[in-house]
Formats: structure tokens, sequence, C-alpha cells
């Protein structure tokens, strides 16, 4: 259950929105990225053409990734639910723009604010987020950030958010940091129904 009221929805993109099948052992080993250094990271560590070398290479993986993207189950019903309770909504994502515009446009996603790595630090950073509390004027532990994964997680905490983590019915070592888990979108809709009800009366 949420600990505060929720006035703002934030999502992940890959496989919190839409599917992804990023190999991200493949794509370090294409840009010799150690296996336990974030990508990111790494990119941003190296010199200015090394560095243009790696991100076209991680930028031709997401766009190849972006094209084979589909819709992940609820999402419809869920931005829908969102939209009927007047929650905005918006997309932090570490995809680069063009990737993260393709998922979203091809999939018929219509999240009006789509933040990527070109705009804030990547996740965990919590900048985004900021930002978005800020721009809709809402305090931040009224904000609810879904996701998939640890990074997710840690931006919400680093940002001061609630979080809602999407297990897919996995046991994640994780999941005590979020807020909430559910199993899906699907999930969190009906938790959300059940939160504006109780709220209601």
């Amino acid at each position: 259950m949420f600990k505060e009221n929720i006035f703002a929805v934030v999502f992940d993109l890959d496989n919190t929105l839409v599917s992804s099948s990023l190999n991200f052992r493949e794509i370090k080993a294409a840009i010799n990225c150690p296996e336990k250094e974030d990508i990111l990271n790494f990119i941003n560590s190296l010199s200015t053409e090394q560095k243009r070398q790696a991100q076209q290479v991680v930028n031709d993986y997401e766009m190849a990734d972006a094209i084979a993207a589909k819709k992940m189950p609820g999402t419809d019903d869920l931005l829908q639910l969102l939209n009927r309770l007047n929650i905005p909504c918006a997309i932090v994502t570490r995809n680069n723009k063009a990737a993260a515009s393709l998922k979203t446009s091809n999939n018929g996603i219509d999240v009006p604010l789509l933040i990527t790595r070109e705009h804030f630090p990547a996740k965990p950073a919590p900048d985004a987020l900021v930002y978005l509390a800020n721009y809709w004027q809402i305090k931040p532990e009224n904000i609810l950030f879904v996701g998939d994964y640890l990074y997710d997680i840690q931006m919400a905490i680093n940002a001061n958010t609630q979080s809602c983590l999407l297990s897919y019915g996995q046991t994640l070592e994780y999941a005590h940091l979020a807020t909430c888990t559910v199993d899906d979108l699907v999930q969190l809709s009906q938790l959300i129904k059940q939160v504006s009800k109780a709220t209601a009366n």
C-alpha cells in the first residue's frame, strides 16, 4: 500500500510500459565495458572519440530494441485510469531520446512528458524526479515512480518519492526497498482503484 496519497505517477519505460530485450552483457562486451560497471558511467569516463564511438554502439542497440518493443499488458488501462483520476504522468528512461520516442509512438503511448538521458543525469540520480516535482508543484512524497529494476527504486529513494516495483512474479532481492511491489501493471491498476475508492469514501 502507498505511504501517502498519489497525485502524480512517473514510469520507467523498458519492461514497464513496453517490452525490451536489450542484452546488457552483449552491449558491455561490444564497448569493452567491465561486466560489473554501469554502461553509462563507463561511457562518460572515456575520451571524447571513444565516448562518441561507444555511444553510437549503444544507440544502435537501443534503436533495434525500439523497433521490436511491444506494449506491456495493462498499459492502456492504467494510463486511462490515471487520466480519469486527473493524475498527471511522465516517463523517465535511461534510453536515448530517439529510441524512447520510437517506443512510445509505435505503441500509441500518449504520455506528454518523456525524459531521457539527454535531459538529466540517468537513474538512479534523482534529478529528473526532482524536476517533475517542481514542474507539477507536487511534493515528492505524493509522486509514485513505477519501474522493474533496482535503479528505479534507488532513484525514487534518492528523490524522496514513493516507488512501485513490478516483479512479474519473481522474487527480487531489492523488493523490500520499494514502497510497494506488484506483479504487473494490471495489479497496479487494481491497487490504485482500491486506494481511490477508499479516499473518496
